[in-house]
């Protein structure tokens, strides 16, 4: 804890500074990226018309890392291995926002991007940032994967954490589709993160996700509709690879980010499957994710951004406050059984 301030004053200072460092550093951003000629013009999955700056993620980073690193300086953890962690999240999100930012450059075929995407997710492995225990939904039982499958067991433990990683990855750079619809979901998912820190007695972990908040928060009046910056995929990987370690650091909050995200991963799932189906590659850019097909129905772009907005905070206030295990697992059947309905019902309508 806190012991020479109020609980409440270091995640209000670090949520301010990071808000307005990305507020600040989001103009920056505009002119580099005018600059640096790091430009998305319109077409293929995008649905702006002229051209705008994708290096918004240099202001997310920068609020990230500064509110991050003032944390870690004026309330590291007394716990040396938990200061380990945190720093492969800083650590790693730094690699992540650098190869995105080359990718932004350079246009990137899929396959740089995955092992870039395996090479942080390692990053994370290497500073004991990894899915080791989970709790059984059925029984209450801690189950250690190690001690499950003792040969193999840190074999699954690496893979596992790989798989989540790139996954959490791949769903935040699919979801940056419409404007301000990724940078608010993190938010979200960020607030979330580190009210459930606070409520497990883990003060100084729920600091950084404090920071990431107050980052997508401050970036987003530049980011959402109409847009005048994009976080291109420097913001997307960045985003996605601190929301999937943070969602590591605490017990139980792997299923709140399953829920707080239900929504893009079934979305990533679905859009995975039907492209199989189809003969298509995965990889290549589409606009037949959820959200383009609730434009083509007839929603606007703030009204399909709110309602992800809207299902995320309820879905994630649900596996914050969950009484059990099994009540999140059968939140998360609920809404995967909603979502996989309506992207039924769309794919016959679109």
């Amino acid at each position: 804890m806190f012991p020479q301030s109020p609980v409440w004053l270091p995640p209000l200072l670090i949520f301010l500074f990071s808000f307005i460092v990305a507020l600040t550093a989001a103009p920056l951003s505009v002119r580099l990226g005018h600059y640096w000629k790091l430009m998305d013009r319109p077409g293929g999955r995008r649905m702006h018309k002229e051209a705008i700056p994708r290096s918004g993620g240099i202001a997310l980073f920068l609020a990230f890392a500064c509110g991050s690193g003032m944390a870690l300086m004026l309330w590291p953890p007394t716990n040396p291995e938990d200061m380990r962690r945190l720093l492969a999240v800083l650590v790693g999100s730094g690699i992540a926002f650098l190869f995105g930012l080359w990718d932004d450059q350079r246009e990137l075929s899929a396959w740089p991007q995955f092992i870039a995407q395996a090479a942080v997710a390692l990053v994370a492995t290497a500073g004991t940032v990894f899915i080791e225990r989970f709790t059984n939904p059925w029984t209450g039982q801690l189950v250690i994967i190690p001690d499950l499958v003792p040969h193999l067991g840190w074999g699954i433990v690496i893979a596992i954490t790989v798989f989540w990683v790139m996954g959490m990855i791949n769903t935040v750079n699919w979801l940056d589709g419409l404007d301000g619809l990724a940078a608010g979901v993190g938010c979200i998912a960020a607030v979330l993160f580190a009210i459930h820190s606070f409520r497990l007695g883990q003060a100084e972990i729920a600091l950084l996700p404090t920071a990431l908040a107050g980052a997508c928060l401050g970036f987003l009046p530049f980011n959402f509709h109409p847009a005048r910056v994009f976080m291109g995929t420097s913001g997307a990987m960045m985003l996605g690879y601190t929301l999937a370690t943070l969602s590591i650091l605490a017990p139980a909050r792997i299923a709140t980010a399953l829920l707080v995200l239900g929504v893009p991963i079934l979305d990533v799932a679905w859009i995975i499957v039907q492209r199989w189906r189809r003969g298509v590659s995965a990889t290549q850019p589409g606009r037949d994710h959820l959200h383009h097909r609730l434009l083509e129905i007839g929603l606007t772009q703030r009204q399909i951004v709110a309602l992800y907005y809207l299902l995320c905070m309820i879905f994630g206030v649900m596996a914050v406050v969950g009484p059990s295990p099994r009540f999140k697992l059968i939140a998360l059947g609920v809404l995967s059984v909603g979502v996989l309905s309506v992207l039924a019902w769309l794919s016959r309508k679109t």
